[in-house]
This record gives C-alpha cells, structure tokens and sequence, in this order.
C-alpha cells in the first residue's frame, strides 16, 4: 500500500471518536472498510468484538492480529482510561460526544513525517490491519489471516478476556498484539527505527518461537525493527495468553501516550509514519510467509551445524 492510501484509510479511522464501551463509530467504519474486501468474512461476538477473517485458498490462519478500538475518554462523570490525575486536574477542554466526551484535540494531522490525533493509541493499530486486508486483495494473495478488533482494552482487556474466553479464535492460531507504545518507557523503542517486535511486557514474556519467526520476517523483508522489552504496561497479548494461546507482540513507538504532552499539558499523540508502514508490510509479510517456516527448526540445524565444525576438538 502506498503512503497516500495509507494515510488516507488512517484519517478515515482516527476522525472517528471513541472511548471505553463506546467504540460504536470506531466500528462502524472497520466494518465500512472490510466490506469492500471480497475475500473477508466478518463476524461479531456478544460483546460487539468484530473477527475478521481473509482467506483466499484452503489454508487455515496462523496469525491473529488483533487492536483495541477504543481511547482513554470521559464516559458520564467519570473518566475512564490511565491519564494521572495531575493532567486532568487542569481540567483542559473536551468535546462532547453524547454518551461519552474525548479531549478536544485535532483528529488527525500530518507533519514532519508524523501522524498526530487524538487517539493513535490504538487505532493505529486497527488501521493497520485493515490496510494489511486490502493489500492482501489487491495482490491476489492467497493467505488466511484473521483481525481481531476489540473493546474497552483501557479498563483492563475486557473485550480481548471476552474474547478469548468465547472460543471464536481457533486455538491453534498465535494471536499477535498491535499496540502504540510509549516511547518514554524504558526499553520501548526508538520512534522512527522501525516496527518493534515486543518480546515481552511488564507483566508477561510472549512466545519465543512467534518473536523469532516475526524477527526473522523483518530481517529477511528488510524491514527497519526494532527487538524490545517494554518494562511498563501491559498489553492484550498478556491477557491472550492467560487464555491459552501463543501469542506475540508488535508496535510502533508513540509520542504523547494517552494525550500527556510537556509539563502536565493534554496534547495529541504521535507516530511515524515510517515505522506505521513498516508494521503494515511486516502485517503482510507474516500472513504470506509459508506455513512450513519453522524458525525454532532453523536456529537448531545452524547450532548443530556449528557442533559439527568443532568436533574435532570434542
């Protein structure tokens, strides 16, 4: 997909507003967007997650890639979602939505190579897999990948727990998590060096073999990455694996997290533009490599190799 096309389905959803439980316009366009994908099915389950499934050919899906759809927001009187109390006691302006207000800032900006809104986090991470889709249909590819959508991650992965818990995503599958993280976090990631392939969060260490097949796809698709452990937070590839499935890990680094600018200001997020295009072709090159790669396999055979150089000395 190129630049423009990818900004342009990036604006489309992140003009949407959102906030914990009240994804509703957020998801509407998802499903907008996937309808013009002819080898997608969609799905809803009884919390109003969407799962998305391209197949093109007979081969059952490896990869989940998943996003929440919603932003930290003032839901009623109460604000749900991790921004500290020092921000909101300024009390900055917010736009009213109805059932639920956001901070009023711009919805989407372009500049300097940087995408700024109000909530890249995480529909960033929706807008990738929805350009992952139609890149796969505009290249004919014969693939089976499944994009998960979810609700109200910021209050602690409900929709994701409901999810995984509802046995719609087949077992067999390595869901991999899309998220925006803060690039103040120690070990986070460098903002524009690339895709970050997560090997863990704070609170969990994810799939060896699914971080070394997704590390190995990047090198070898010469995408700029970036190997990290987030030591703060947590993301939804926890809450998959407390449920039984392999899961791993990937983001773009994000300035501004949760709209906390210099000096206690609410201020928009941002991301490169750059690293979100190389989470997209990583999104493609993993749902198009052969399913027979087996990077645990590989590693082995050149250990073994290297024994076998040494034995004379054995």
């Amino acid at each position: 997909m190129d630049t423009d096309s990818l900004l342009s389905l990036t604006r489309s959803l992140l003009a949407q507003p959102t906030a914990p439980f009240h994804e509703d316009a957020v998801r509407a366009e998802i499903l907008m967007q996937l309808a013009q994908c002819p080898h997608v099915k969609v799905t809803r389950d009884d919390f109003g997650n969407v799962i998305a499934h391209y197949r093109r050919g007979e081969a059952a899906p490896h990869y989940a890639f998943a996003a929440h759809m919603d932003h930290p927001g003032f839901v009623g009187d109460e604000f749900l979602g991790g921004v500290p109390e020092e921000y909101r006691a300024k009390k900055p302006p917010t736009r009213d939505f109805g059932a639920f207000a956001m901070w009023d800032l711009p919805a989407f900006e372009v500049n300097e190579g940087r995408i700024h809104s109000r909530a890249c986090d995480d529909l960033i991470g929706c807008a990738a897999i929805l350009a992952l889709f139609q890149e796969l249909e505009e290249r004919g590819a014969e693939a089976s990948v499944l994009g998960l959508f979810t609700r109200a991650e910021e209050v602690g992965f409900i929709g994701a727990i409901q999810l995984a818990k509802s046995g719609r995503v087949p077992q067999e599958v390595v869901v991999v998590s899309l998220e925006c993280s803060s690039e103040r976090s120690p070990g986070a990631g460098k903002m524009g060096e690339g895709v970050i392939i997560r090997v863990g969060d704070k609170t969990s260490i994810f799939d060896d073999a699914a971080t070394r097949a997704l590390t190995g796809l990047a090198a070898e698709n010469k995408i700029p990455h970036q190997r990290c452990l987030m030591s703060g937070g947590t993301c939804e590839a926890t809450a998959y694996q407390l449920y039984g499935y392999r899961s791993a890990a990937l983001c773009v680094a994000l300035g501004n997290y949760h709209n906390c600018g210099p000096e206690t200001t609410i201020a928009p997020e941002f991301v490169s533009v750059a690293d979100v295009e190389g989470l997209v072709r990583l999104l493609v090159a993993a749902s198009t490599a052969p399913a027979s790669a087996d990077p645990v396999a590989d590693l082995r055979s050149r250990l073994e190799k290297r024994v076998e150089e040494h034995r004379r000395f054995f």
